[in-house]
């Protein structure tokens, strides 16, 4: 076989045409080809690190120097094929009582890594099969590449005020992927026009305000980094408010981004919703102890926030909630082994209760060893008092 460099244009297109199929074949929904070069967005990139906007994902920032180029996830690179999997299953249905919401892409009983990390594979395999002496790597969100940058360079989309990739007919309910291939292949042309025009429903609809501006995003302000990537701290307490009922992630800027009317359905069995997902029952999960966690979210993306964040974020919806149903169980796990959700529960309760609430954070004070949970009792003791006045 010739070597990828010597091979005529005509075979070229025949191999990228092939490789898109074969994409499709496995089910992914859009699949485009773009060089490996370093992303138009890299310095904006490094920019936006500097800034401090990443919060605590120290991880972008150990890896920085990575992203300007794809071979240093793997040194071969030629090309650059990306992918989306759309997962808009149903619409949302309307919170009652103590429910609480979930991002869309989080309903299934499956994480979306392993789902996608299975249709690379077989991708993969068929590559393999066609063209021997092609090198590939699968890339799904947790390898040192631009995918955003990448995509519209490969003519899937453009970059929306939201930060997400927007394309016209599929929205942006989709995740993406990528193939890292050896062989120089037909690139596609890249998505040059924005399409957003003057709309800036999704900059205005953010309930914490984490647009710094279009195309700029604070994710220390951002309900999913909080609700997610915070895992180990408490939300700082003037974003609780703004968190309404999400518990885990966020689709605000998307529900509301015209692009999405019409945005298609995913038939995939492992993204179809769980009745107990959409929506979650905030006071049932306070009750879960480790091993009722692990058991029912150990194969889901919830797991992700771990049991302690989770049940932090469910007692801050609680809080927003108002729902006097909630005090017991609040109430309850004020005496949780975890800090993080005693905190989060007396902050709720502050928000809830009356003067016979107060009475009982005194005396989950007085037994408080943790500095910061005694601050969140204290606040708490003050809100309510403040309020009987």
């Amino acid at each position: 076989m010739a070597e990828a460099s010597e091979r005529p244009d005509c075979d070229r297109s025949q191999q990228s045409a092939l490789i898109k199929e074969m994409a499709r074949e496995v089910g992914f929904d859009l699949a485009g080809i773009a060089p490996a070069v370093t992303p138009a967005g890299y310095h904006s990139f490094l920019d936006w690190l500097n800034q401090g906007y990443a919060g605590e994902m120290n991880y972008l920032e150990r890896r920085k120097e990575a992203y300007e180029h794809p071979r240093y996830v793997m040194s071969s690179v030629q090309s650059v094929l990306m992918l989306t999997l759309n997962y808009r299953t149903e619409e949302p249905p309307p919170l009652s009582g103590t429910e609480a919401r979930v991002s869309r892409y989080a309903w299934g009983t499956t994480d979306y890594h392993k789902v996608i990390r299975k249709k690379l594979k077989q991708l993969a395999r068929l590559i393999h099969t066609q063209f021997p002496d092609c090198e590939t790597r699968g890339i799904v969100d947790t390898a040192p590449l631009l995918e955003r940058d990448f995509a519209q360079l490969a003519g899937l989309g453009w970059i929306g005020k939201n930060t997400l990739l927007l394309n016209r007919n599929e929205g942006s309910w989709f995740f993406l992927a990528g193939l890292l291939l050896s062989d120089e292949l037909e690139y596609d042309a890249p998505q040059e026009t924005s399409h957003c025009g003057t709309c800036t429903r999704c900059l205005e609809a953010c309930p914490t305000d984490a647009f710094v501006e279009a195309g700029t995003l604070d994710a220390r302000k951002c309900i999913s980094y909080l609700t997610i990537e915070l895992r180990d701290q408490p939300i700082p307490a003037e974003l609780r408010p703004g968190m309404q009922d999400w518990m885990f992630g966020c689709d605000v800027c998307q529900d509301v981004c015209p692009w999405n009317r019409k945005a298609p359905i995913s038939h995939e069995p492992a993204f179809q919703p769980v009745e107990t997902f959409s929506p979650v029952d905030a006071c049932e999960l306070l009750t879960l102890d480790e091993g009722g966690f692990q058991k029912r979210f150990q194969s889901t993306p919830m797991s992700r926030a771990r049991r302690a964040g989770l049940l932090r974020n469910a007692a801050i919806v609680l809080g927003n909630r108002g729902e006097a149903a909630a005090v017991p169980v609040l109430q309850t796990v004020l005496s949780d082994s975890e800090p993080l959700i005693r905190g989060a529960a007396a902050w709720a309760l502050g928000q809830l209760g009356a003067s016979e609430v107060a009475a009982v954070l005194e005396q989950q004070l007085v037994v408080e060893l943790e500095t910061e949970v005694v601050h969140e009792l204290q606040c708490a003791i003050t809100e309510i008092r403040n309020r009987g006045e």
